[in-house]
């Protein structure tokens, strides 16, 4: 009889990683199983990000994982760092968005634009935790479109003057600095700006009902004074801010694939011991069926991000193939741990299973970084070459 497959990797994707690509993905899960999921369900449920976990993630290596070693990072490729997306969000995505924010929206732009001398200040201290760092381009006013920016940083002097607001911050009150995007006569421009600068205040963003275990904030710039030195020099437009979300967006199409088979696990745990009419609910017809369907679309998004991730560490990747993949990969989580909470039935609904959990974090990440009709209005425009934002 032939060998039978991985049900969470039909396609032996793993056996197209190399070995190195292999042990980043293994090193993670371990963690993500011994130190994440016994705790994640009650963080959740108290509305706690487990920052005791921070500098574990960093001495694996997982922040600015991608950024040479000359920085005091691992110097990874994109494959890796998308694996380590994956295996987070298997845990939560909210632990994925806090990788996510401090490696490719913090210090990434740090690494693309800024000088040497701010590449050496802050990276080294930002891969191991020391520093944690937060984005901040949404205003309160819209998300979808960066453009209308309100922030604004003027001249004085040697300074800059910074005044405005952003909202859903992740990371926000836990962050020791901003990359504040805000107008300046010369266009949009970054700044890295000390929290603790006076004039500065977060406000953590309570009542959520997704990504519970995750720090979302407002921040609010009142005269927020910086020196010349904290600007990004290396970019002027919308297309500094715009980059840093292309990488980020590129690890979020792997993250929600952990999601999924996490949401499928259990549920074939589940299936296989539940006991319904004489027999177990796996051999049900109609569970088989949404068992099946589940696999074809986790197995369409490994492939998809797979490929970015060859194109990506080829230099070849576009942000129309990440919009791609993010539209269909988050969409594909989503539907997949509401559906798993279904057949969980009335047990579904605790945080003591996780498909609950994992489809109210998704409400969130199908919004941020792009809506759904945002990223398919993107491939539309690569499709017809007419933009109808």
């Amino acid at each position: 009889m032939a060998h039978r497959l991985d049900p969470l990797d039909l396609y032996d994707v793993r056996s197209l990683l190399t070995e190195e690509e292999r042990m980043v993905q293994d090193t993670v899960g371990r963690f993500v199983d011994e130190k994440v999921l016994p705790i994640i369900g009650d963080c959740f449920d108290q509305g706690r990000f487990p920052a005791e976990l921070v500098p574990e993630i960093a001495s694996l290596g997982l922040l600015g994982a991608t950024i040479p070693e000359e920085y005091g990072c691992a110097g990874m490729n994109g494959v890796s760092y998308g694996l380590i997306c994956q295996e987070l969000e298997r845990g939560d995505s909210g632990l994925r968005s806090f990788a996510s924010v401090q490696s490719s929206l913090c210090m990434y732009p740090i690494y693309a634009y800024g000088s040497e001398e701010q590449k050496r200040e802050w990276l080294p201290r930002m891969a191991a935790g020391e520093v944690i760092g937060c984005f901040g381009l949404t205003e309160p006013h819209g998300g979808s479109d960066p453009a209308n920016m309100k922030t604004v940083a003027r001249k004085d002097g040697g300074d800059w003057v910074i005044n405005g607001a952003k909202m859903w911050i992740t990371n926000g009150n836990l962050a020791h600095i901003a990359i504040v995007w805000a107008q300046t006569d010369d266009g949009i421009q970054g700044f890295i700006v000390p929290t603790d600068t006076k004039g500065f205040a977060a406000q953590e963003v309570h009542k959520k009902m997704s990504l519970r275990a995750s720090v979302t904030s407002g921040l609010f710039f009142d005269d927020v004074r910086v020196p010349d030195s904290a600007r990004l020099p290396n970019v002027k437009g919308l297309k500094g801010p715009l980059g840093c979300l292309t990488q980020a967006r590129y690890g979020i199409t792997w993250g929600p694939i952990g999601a999924a088979q996490a949401c499928l696990k259990e549920v074939l745990d589940y299936t296989a011991g539940r006991i319904l009419f004489g027999r177990p609910l796996a051999a049900n017809q109609a569970v088989q069926l949404k068992l099946a369907d589940m696999a074809r679309r986790i197995t369409s998004a490994q492939l998809l991000s797979l490929q970015l991730g060859r194109l990506k560490d080829a230099g070849r990747f576009q942000p129309t193939q990440v919009s791609l993949a993010k539209w269909n990969n988050v969409r594909m989580a989503l539907d997949i741990a509401r559906e798993c909470r279904d057949i969980l039935g009335g047990a579904g609904i605790t945080t003591e299973h996780s498909a609950i959990r994992h489809a109210l974090n998704l409400e969130s990440v199908i919004t941020y970084e792009g809506t759904e009709t945002v990223h398919q209005l993107v491939v539309g425009r690569e499709l017809t070459g007419i933009n109808a934002f």
